[in-house]
């Protein structure tokens, strides 16, 4: 005990104090609760004298070695006993051992204290052991700022005191970084509006002229339709943080895709994956799709340049004959905004719509040079294939009734492929617009 004496003054000013329970002029009798939060204070690595100073507590009245006499007590009751070791014994006896014998109701009362002290005793830790349970189970798989919340969600919902460094130790988590994490509520609450005003803008592009999009078109499309700049990861971020999925081809098991082993060609094979050569209408890719709808089946062809990525040309047929691939190319010379190279061919797989006399004779008819895969090989052809993947990703045909229903989808799709659909690899330009900047160039 402290031989500092407080004065008449001193004992108004400490009775103020909400954490004070009695005073007189030898002794101070601090409340149960400042105990408890005494302890978890310091266990968060705060001094006696800062925890004191932050609860109102003059040092100078009080005396240093008051507060570390104090300080040093509690932590040992609660090191031995817990929480319960910091229950105030002076409040239900003197501290010095009766000389007399108990009075029986002395006896009495003091049994009926025990006894209700050991049920809430045993029924908090009925409490804490269903919480325990409950908090193993649920933080399994979970990151670090989700337990935080689901420590911080369990101190709010049950009348536990001072549990955060159990519940820390229990869950494998910091402490420290608990804290921390509760200090910093109103910055993530801050970034959460952020992300939430960023996920609009995504949503807005994500579904932009009615196609849905990935990471690369969305950035594309915020920049030339939004005239918003947002960096690609945190567009990805935002995407996986609201479940922002955009269509991607799933995997075909049966359908395996591999170098061809035979080398028998119908015609050269003059390209040779040189898809990419500058030159607007010199490189241009055909090939057919199936198209099931409503039960039945269509079919579409297109031309497309290997150089731009615009669809020149297409045909929509409910029969796969050798007309499919000839009107595609009487449609292509019909289109006056197309001007092909002089030197211009056009590249297809070995299918017999273009292994066709019929097909050859008009293309020697329009002076346009032929070139072919090699048999069984996709990739010789894998910006047509990659162009039928994201037509297929992007266009729901489930509801589609007719053929005509079908045709009206598709011309909607070329238009906006052609003309709005930003490319990654074509300077996050659109088809048309990479066109004109050849040209320009």
């Amino acid at each position: 005990m402290s031989k500092q004496l407080f004065s008449l003054e001193q004992i108004k000013q400490l009775q103020k104090n909400p954490h004070v329970w009695k005073v007189s002029e030898r002794t101070i009798t601090y409340s149960d609760a400042f105990k408890s939060q005494c302890i978890d204070e310091y266990l968060a690595g705060k001094t006696p004298r800062q925890i004191f100073e932050e609860y109102g507590f003059e040092i100078k009245v009080l005396g240093m070695k008051r507060v570390e006499q104090a300080s040093s007590r509690w932590r040992k009751a609660y090191e031995k006993n817990g929480l319960i070791g910091l229950t105030d014994t002076r409040k239900t006896s003197s501290g010095r051992p009766l000389k007399r014998e108990l009075m029986m109701t002395e006896i009495l009362e003091r049994q009926a204290a025990r006894i209700e002290l050991l049920e809430g005793q045993v029924e908090m830790l009925k409490k804490l052991e269903a919480t325990e349970r409950r908090l193993l189970n649920h933080c399994q798989k979970l990151s670090t700022h989700k337990i935080f919340q689901l420590i911080s969600d369990t101190l709010n919902l049950f009348p536990f005191e001072r549990m955060v460094t159990y519940f820390c130790t229990l869950l494998n988590v910091s402490r420290l970084g608990y804290y921390n994490y509760l200090k910093t509520s109103e910055a993530r609450a801050a970034k959460e509006q952020n992300d939430l005003a960023a996920r609009d803008f995504i949503l807005k592009a994500f579904h932009r002229r009615g196609y849905k999009k990935g990471s690369r078109s969305i950035k594309m499309t915020l920049a030339h339709d939004f005239g918003i700049v947002m960096n690609r990861k945190k567009i990805q971020r935002i995407m996986r943080k609201y479940g922002i999925v955009c269509p991607h081809r799933k995997a075909n098991p049966y359908k395996q895709i591999a170098k061809a082993t035979k080398e028998h060609r119908v015609v050269p094979n003059k390209l040779q994956r040189q898809f990419k050569q500058g030159i607007p209408g010199k490189i241009l890719l055909t090939d057919i799709s199936y198209l099931p709808y409503n039960g039945t089946m269509a079919y579409l062809s297109t031309i497309k340049d290997g150089s731009t990525n615009e669809i020149l040309a297409y045909h929509v047929s409910d029969r796969i004959t050798s007309d499919i691939a000839t009107k595609t190319v009487e449609k292509l010379f019909r289109n006056r905004r197309v001007k092909l190279h002089p030197e211009a061919f056009i590249h297809s797989d070995q299918g017999v719509h273009y292994t066709s006399p019929k097909f050859q004779k008009l293309l020697n008819h329009y002076k346009l040079g032929q070139s072919m895969s090699r048999r069984g090989n996709c990739w010789d052809n894998a910006p047509q294939e990659s162009f039928f993947g994201h037509f297929k990703d992007e266009v729901d045909f489930s509801m589609v009734k007719t053929l005509d229903e079908l045709r009206a989808k598709i011309d909607h799709y070329m238009v906006y492929y052609n003309n709005y659909r930003y490319q990654w690899h074509l300077k996050k330009m659109a088809p048309v617009q990479y066109r004109n900047h050849l040209l320009a160039a």
